[in-house]
């Protein structure tokens, strides 16, 4: 996986141990943990779209303030919570407990390293219950350290509009939106020869009706029941160029929870 390692100069696998130690100790230093899955995304998207896309932001998001903020992005946590995409193949999933096991390790012994601060960066919307419990359980766990987590694209919802062309419905799953971000990031993983267009059709009226688009109501079905494809939106609206100026903006919104995260850990 091309997220595996991703060597920027914010990268905590690209430092020596010493290195990584002198950031911790930094006042105010923050690990980011981007947090993806492994997961179906239609004909069109590779099934590791949730970690790439969690991992570029995270790294776009901490350089902008790297001059600012002593922090370091670790590895992607690359699979998550997703029941709901096996039967349509190429899922690996892991159950609830391993999942928030394993993020609770993840930020113990990264903090181990004297970090001020940690922010989960999840890419994923089957995860985010998830993040928000590991946010508690890390926090109550090591109360001097200011524990945060969000997930990515719910940072766009203050500019999405300004930049989609699709209706509600089209920035879904393997849509316009992170269509955009892969044609950006990774062209030569996406196959839009292969990419359906099909809005999601959500039968409450509360439920979810996009990525940025949320409701009150949770439900759980399979998700062939919402697209035949395995894909949910209009992936045929999305570009490089939109995905350039959406990694912009997000790495803009993440960059400002940085700098409060290290603001409230010193």
């Amino acid at each position: 996986m091309t997220a595996a390692v991703r060597l920027s100069s914010v990268a905590w696998a690209a430092k020596t141990r010493t290195e990584i130690r002198e950031t911790g100790a930094a006042e105010g230093s923050v690990v980011v943990v981007p947090v993806g899955s492994i997961e179906q995304h239609g004909h069109h998207l590779p099934v590791a779209t949730d970690t790439l896309l969690a991992d570029a932001v995270s790294h776009a998001g901490a350089k902008r303030v790297a001059d600012e903020v002593p922090l370091l992005v670790t590895p992607p946590v690359w699979s998550g919570f997703s029941p709901h995409h096996t039967s349509l193949g190429g899922t690996v999933t892991l159950e609830l407990e391993t999942i928030l096991a394993l993020l609770e390790d993840a930020a113990d012994s990264a903090l181990d390293n004297g970090f001020d601060g940690v922010c989960f960066v999840n890419g994923h919307g089957g995860n985010a219950s998830l993040v928000d419990n590991a946010v508690s359980t890390v926090g109550k766990s090591h109360p001097d350290v200011e524990v945060t987590g969000l997930t990515y694209f719910r940072l766009a919802e203050s500019f999405a509009d300004d930049i989609r062309e699709s209706d509600v419905g089209g920035m879904a799953h393997g849509g316009e939106f992170e269509t955009s971000l892969m044609l950006h990031l990774h062209p030569e993983l996406v196959e839009m020869d292969d990419a359906d267009a099909e809005y999601l059709d959500e039968p409450y009226e509360r439920g979810t009706k996009d990525l940025l688009v949320g409701g009150a109501l949770s439900t759980y079905r399979p998700f062939e029941e919402y697209s035949a494809s395995g894909a949910i939106g209009d992936p045929s609206l999305a570009s490089a160029e939109k995905g350039a100026e959406l990694l912009d903006r997000l790495a803009d919104e993440l960059a400002d929870v940085l700098r409060n995260v290290s603001r409230r850990a010193r």
